[in-house]
């Protein structure tokens, strides 16, 4: 892909932002007597497509999530294992004494670590353990190599010839039988790509790793909706398994991103490939366990969310893509971008003008459906639980929880307007809990 194909993301954030001003403007300033109206309608739409796509979860595991047999290791693919690692000496060590304990054929498991310019101790604990198991593969990078962890991920695959990719973070955790479940459920769907649900290992140490453990399971409960009603999912950076001819016929990894992972989802999309949602078993990994930190990743989140519809929204708008693709990627653009940053603009048309809040209807309504997907989340059988007590209470606050993004949407959006964009790989640091 050629960088200047990125070029246009500062002016397309700014037109996205003024958009956004605009329509929480004008039904203030022009007085609209049946604008209202217009808003319940609108938030009727979305209170029905929303509880269909979480409704679609009710027969989940008589539909998707059943592996029917145990594939036997004469048809296991050769599996390439990517971790790509910068300043991880808390959870290394263990990560890779784990990924050697894994249920699969050793002649089949390659495993490779790639030290993306460590400077902690990282580089000497892969030195003892590629001593320790011959099978690993430690691929090393300079600090200044660039291209974040896309670029980690795109040197390793030179070293790669596996006919499948699983791509983890450094504090993944998996169970013994996972990768052996994981390509039953491949062969039993067809899919191009996988994405295991994403579980929380530190759920119980404190307010906010409680309520991210919730919201990874809300997640699931949209990702597998909205896969079964309109065929769009999205992969989550860790636990993502890709045929690895797929991921070259799409790109690789790009490195102009700073959210790989939801690149490559809609770029998946465009090529017609499909990715499976897998609920159990799922891929662990540790929450973010203060607010600083938490911020820090949400920018990033937003900012490569945004990034992919500035990119790839004109071809949204092709025949590459059927119309319920199209209006479900609408619906949620709108949800997680749009609204946010309306609501915010919305507040200060009221305060300032005397006026009464018009697009509220539609944040409770967004806020509801996100209640209903922690509830049935939080409740679903899994095999690794949300959380040890999930109630009411709980699902309230972790409600009140989501409104952070209502800041960090228009935060990042209006950053992106302003300033020019300069690709780092902001980790987040692993404790190793």
């Amino acid at each position: 892909m050629s960088k200047g194909f990125y070029k246009n993301r500062r002016l397309k954030s700014f037109i996205f932002l003024i958009a956004c001003f605009l329509v929480a403007f004008i039904p203030h300033a022009c007085n609209i007597e049946k604008f209202f109206y217009i808003i319940l309608t609108f938030s009727s739409v979305i209170v029905f497509y929303g509880l269909i796509v979480i409704s679609r979860n009710f027969n989940r595991n008589n539909v998707l999530n059943i592996v029917g047999s145990r594939i036997n290791n004469k048809e296991l693919p050769v599996l390439d294992i990517l971790v790509a690692a910068r300043d991880e000496e808390n959870v290394i060590a263990r990560l890779v004494e784990r990924l050697f304990s894994l249920e699969y054929s050793t002649n089949k498991l390659n495993i490779y670590i790639i030290d993306d310019g460590s400077s902690d101790k990282t580089p000497l604990i892969l030195d003892r353990l590629s001593r320790q198991y011959e099978k690993l593969k430690v691929v090393s990078r300079s600090p200044n190599a660039g291209g974040g962890k896309s670029g980690a991920l795109n040197y390793a695959l030179k070293f790669t010839h596996g006919e499948w990719l699983l791509v983890l973070d450094a504090d993944a955790e998996l169970k013994q039988d996972s990768l052996i479940r994981l390509f039953s459920f491949v062969e039993e769907g067809d899919w191009s790509a996988v994405q295991l649900r994403k579980s929380v290992t530190n759920a119980s140490k404190n307010f906010l790793t409680s309520c991210q453990s919730m919201e990874m399971a809300m997640d699931a409960i949209f990702q597998y909706g909205r896969l079964s009603v309109a065929g769009v999912s999205e992969l989550r950076g860790n636990g993502q398994l890709i045929k690895k001819e797929t991921l070259l016929a799409c790109g690789s990894f790009n490195e102009d991103t700073v959210t790989d992972d939801l690149d490559l989802s809609l770029r998946l999309l465009l090529s017609k490939s499909r990715i499976g949602i897998l609920w159990d078993p799922p891929v662990m990994e540790e929450a973010v366990e203060n607010l600083n930190a938490l911020l820090a990743q949400r920018q990033r989140w937003a900012e490569g969310g945004l990034q992919r519809f500035f990119d790839y929204g004109h071809q949204l708008f092709t025949n590459k893509i059927d119309y319920l693709q199209k209006f479900d990627l609408t619906y949620f653009f709108i949800l997680q971008y749009a609204l946010p940053i309306i609501s915010i603009f919305d507040l200060v048309f009221s305060i300032a003008l005397l006026d009464s809040p018009i697009y509220w209807p539609i944040s409770f309504t967004a806020f509801m459906l996100s209640g209903i997907a922690f509830w049935y989340g939080s409740s679903c059988k899994s095999e690794v639980p949300v959380l040890q007590k999930s109630n009411f209470f709980m699902v309230f606050v972790s409600v009140f929880y989501l409104s952070h993004w209502f800041l960090v949407i228009p935060w990042v959006t209006l950053k992106m307007s302003i300033f020019p964009k300069k690709i780092l790989w902001r980790k987040t640091l692993h404790t190793g809990v």
